[in-house]
Formats: structure tokens, C-alpha cells, sequence
């Protein structure tokens, strides 16, 4: 199986530092539902594993969550693809649960779910919590410069085989090409 986990805020849509809290605050960033599509109808299983303490903060309910996602699956399956698996964490920190990246928890989930191979696995993302989860499994990473991507870039704790992309479109097209990431180090272009 191919299965690609991608994060949601910063990677498939805008991010805000005061939190998407509705549904008209959910803007896709531009190329990534395409992006998702193309992934789809190539055989990719797509699944989205996305920390969303706003909900455990109680700046907005479980129902405006399932509202957000709903209009990005609308989105991708109007451009012909489609998502296979949505993964949420609502917890705050302080909870102390197993499911809140940088812990593996929904990314373990997805893969039990899917009975993917951890080392045939893309995690895509923004942050270095998203990759964090994915090191902790052996998946491969991808860094992409949206969201909190270019500060991520600064982070030492950055590993030099994490691949990097402008964006979840730049990353598609380089996956569907079967062509390897313009570099797997760190501050490419």
C-alpha cells in the first residue's frame, strides 16, 4: 500500500496562530487540494493525522471540526480524489495523551488502520512535531516551507534526510514523477 499522512494546518490549508475556527477561516493554501487529488487517483492512500487542541481550548466545538473537514473532502473528491482517513487530536498538552504530535499515537493509528509499511510512508508536513511523529515510526519525511515550514527550516533539530518542498504541490508532482525530492538537506529552494 502507498499512504501518505499528511498534517492539515500549514500543509492542505492556511494556518493562524489564533487557531482555524471555522469553517470560512478554513482556506486551502493554493495547489494542495489539486495536489491531494492527483495523489488519490494515482493510487495513494491519503490520510490526514492534524493536532487540533482548539477543540480541547474550547475555541470551537467537535461539530465545527467535522464542518472544516467536510468542506475539504467536498473540495478534493470536487477535484477527483479523495481522503481515505482523518485522525484528530484534541487534546492540550497538559492531558498528557498519547496522540498529540510530536508523539506518534495518530500516525500509529493510520498505519494499523491501513496496514501500511512505516518505511514505504510519507508524512508530510509543516512542523517539527509532524516530523518528530513520523521519526519515532521510521517513516519517511517531507518538509514543506508552508505553515510554519520556513521557521521549521531554522530548527536544528532538523534531520539532513528530511526531504524539502515548497509546498504539498511541489511534493506531488515530484512523487508522481518518480523523481527524487530537488534535495534531501536542509535550506534547499
Amino acid at each position: 500500500m502507498k499512504l501518505i499522512i499528511l498534517d492539515r494546518d500549514g500543509v492542505i490549508n492556511q494556518d493562524s496562530d489564533q487557531y482555524v475556527r471555522s469553517v470560512d477561516e478554513w482556506i486551502a493554501i493554493p495547489g494542495s487540494i489539486q495536489a491531494i487529488a492527483d495523489l488519490s487517483k494515482a493510487g495513494f492512500t491519503i490520510a490526514i493525522a492534524t493536532n487540533q487542541s482548539g477543540i480541547g481550548r474550547g475555541y470551537y466545538s467537535l461539530a465545527t471540526l467535522d464542518a472544516m473537514h467536510q468542506k475539504m473532502q467536498q473540495l478534493v473528491s470536487d477535484a477527483g480524489g479523495s481522503v481515505d482517513h482523518i485522525v484528530f487530536c484534541p487534546h492540550i498538552d497538559a492531558d498528557n495523551c498519547q496522540c498529540r504530535k510530536p508523539l506518534p499515537g495518530m500516525l500509529s493509528q493510520i498505519l494499523q488502520t491501513t496496514a501500511a509499511q512505516a518505511c514505504e510512508t510519507w508524512m508530510v508536513g509543516d512542523s517539527l512535531r509532524d516530523l518528530q511523529a513520523a521519526w519515532a515510526l521510521d517513516i519517511k519525511t517531507a518538509l514543506v516551507k508552508t505553515g510554519k515550514g520556513e521557521k521549521t527550516l531554522m530548527n536544528p533539530a532538523l534531520k539532513t534526510d528530511t526531504a524539502i518542498f515548497r509546498d504539498l504541490a511541489h511534493f506531488s508532482l515530484h512523487l508522481l514523477q518518480d523523481e527524487p525530492p530537488i534535495n534531501f538537506s536542509i535550506g534547499s529552494n
